[in-house]
């Protein structure tokens, strides 16, 4: 999976056959806010939505980020994947 980091827009970007799905954020101090997930109409593949954000984990890891869910899709990712809630600022609990 490609992933570009579209600095622009504020948001993690991959294509799929039905379009683009993307992530947005906005950033303050060392902490990455995700705000919102971008989905082709027709498109419902939880696995890759999951696989797309475990890469987003990385990239975060990668930039010693610290991660906070603001959608509750996302904060269902960390609940099914306790490996990144080390990602989590401290005291936020979910």
């Amino acid at each position: 999976m490609e992933i570009k980091d579209n600095t622009f827009s504020r948001q993690f970007e991959t294509m799929v056959d039905e379009g683009l799905v993307s992530v947005e954020y906005s950033f303050q101090e060392k902490k990455i806010f995700l705000t919102k997930i971008n989905l082709p109409e027709s498109f419902e593949n939880e696995e890759f939505i999951s696989n797309f954000l475990k890469n987003i984990m990385e990239i975060a890891i990668e930039r010693k980020l610290k991660v906070v869910p603001i959608l509750p899709k996302i904060v269902v990712f960390f609940k099914k994947n306790p490996i990144y809630k080390e990602l989590l600022p401290p005291g936020i609990r979910l």
